[in-house]
């Protein structure tokens, strides 16, 4: 409280949207200022009323920088800083769930304000990862390209690798309407308008609506702002999960936007750039970030699916390259579907087989490497080459297993797409065929439909 009484004036200069401030020294040589206050910036009498919330990103012996969320438009070097004494804090009550906030977290849809509900700091530590729970349950998607074939581990952190225009956010969309988790917070950064509006209407249709919380920075707000939507979205998941014991999946979009915020912030800094120009410290920063995902031993878990997009679909990109040394997989999104080659879950072994079906582990491999005859019969189709009789039934297998299975659009339980692939291979292919167990194969491969021969192909 005493820090609000003092008034720094001596600005030293603005530069985008960050503003150096002079804070004198204790007699010891310490600042009274921490990294991660906050701090509100009131221009001079003569300017009109005008007041800025900002926030401590570098402390240099009495030189202090600040963050200032809305921009320093209307600041100038005669305004009075005053600190707040704490760091930034999100709303945390359950009556947050249904709401929509933006990036500095006040609510940004038609409700009431929640201004007398408590809050939390946003800016607390990781979990020791040795303190950890083991993954061991599945989170269910209901698209068949993840639960059969990369499934979603409860508190694993995964990204989807994508490029700008591919349907990444109704993907994420599709999740999170489908998926059995507790509850579902949002993540959207650098948004423009009319996905906000599509994600906030995807969940109020699938009726998920009230068991989701939204924390949204879109294009025409401040960048900075965009720094704290992950760290408010991964604060409330993590009250969610420790507190209330809840399964909570985590869903941030574009992950790209916020690497690109933390540039734009670097160069205002005059930081020393990176690789193409991005900080150095980007790893920890995303890092720092990811492992927020856990599973809490006697309470519930945080379980992280991102987007990443890749400028140029160039993987080596810095954002996409430094995300998949800390996350575990990822999947690809390429010309609308998922691709099943590039898509990789390191923790789906601990769910398959021992959660699920007996014959998803079966299944999962018999239907990649059938896949993956049938590109090579396709190309050999593309090059005139004569096919054999094998080869056209690798190719309608082919067509019906993009067609039933690789739409992102495609929702179906995890039975019954195994169920399904069972059906598919029964289509084109005989049983010495799928080189799969016999028990599994007299257990559930479908006797009434024929293997095809060449006439009917």
């Amino acid at each position: 409280m005493t820090q609000l009484l003092v008034r720094y004036s001596r600005i030293l200069e603005i530069v985008g949207d960050i503003v150096k401030v002079h804070v004198p020294l204790s007699d010891e040589g310490i600042s009274p200022i921490c990294f991660g206050d906050l701090a509100l910036i009131e221009n001079d009498e003569n300017r009109g009323q005008h007041t800025s919330l900002a926030q401590v990103i570098l402390l240099d012996r009495d030189e202090v920088s600040l963050q200032v969320f809305s921009g320093t438009k209307g600041l100038s070097t005669h305004s009075v800083v005053r600190f707040l004494g704490r760091s930034m804090e999100v709303t945390f009550s359950p009556n947050i769930l249904g709401r929509a906030f933006s990036g500095t977290g006040r609510t940004i849809d038609t409700g009431p304000a929640l201004t007398e509900e408590p809050k939390i700091e946003i800016d607390g530590p990781t979990v020791n990862p040795a303190r950890r729970v083991l993954a061991s349950h599945m989170i269910r998607t209901d698209v068949p390209m993840i639960d059969v074939f990369n499934c979603l581990v409860e508190s694993q952190k995964i990204p989807i690798f994508s490029v700008a225009g591919e349907p990444y956010n109704q993907l994420l969309a599709q999740i999170g309407t489908h998926a059995d988790a507790d509850i579902v917070v949002f993540g959207g950064i650098g948004l423009i308008f009319d996905d906000y509006y599509y994600f906030r209407q995807a969940f109020e249709e699938a009726g998920v609506h009230a068991r989701t919380v939204m924390f949204v920075h879109q294009g025409s707000d401040p960048t900075v702002e965009a720094l704290l939507v992950p760290d408010m979205a991964l604060a409330v998941a993590e009250r969610f999960a420790v507190e209330e014991g809840k399964r909570v999946l985590v869903l941030l979009t574009d992950m790209t936007a916020y690497a690109d915020a933390l540039k734009e912030v670097g160069i205002s800094m005059e930081h020393v750039p990176s690789n193409r120009g991005y900080i150095g410290d980007l790893y920890s920063q995303l890092a720092r970030r990811y492992e927020k995902a856990c599973d809490y031993k006697g309470a519930g878990s945080v379980t992280i699916l991102s987007v990443t997009t890749m400028p140029g679909d160039d993987v080596t990109h810095p954002v996409p390259d430094n995300t998949g040394y800390i996350t575990e997989g990822q999947l690809y999104l390429h010309n609308g579907v998922i691709d099943p080659f590039g898509s990789l879950s390191r923790l789906k072994q601990h769910v398959i087989g021992k959660v699920t079906r007996e014959d998803h582990s079966q299944i999962m491999n018999t239907m990649v490497r059938f896949y993956a005859e049938a590109k090579d019969a396709a190309q050999k189709q593309a090059m005139s080459f004569e096919l054999s009789e094998y080869d056209e039934r690798l190719l309608k297998f082919g067509d019906l297993f993009r067609e039933r299975f690789m739409g992102i659009d495609v929702t179906l339980p995890l039975e019954d797409a195994l169920d399904l692939s069972w059906a598919t291979l029964a289509e084109c292919f005989h049983d010495h065929e799928l080189l799969m167990k016999q028990v599994l194969i007299d257990k559930y491969l479908p006797k009434t439909a024929p293997v095809p021969n060449r006439e009917t192909l």
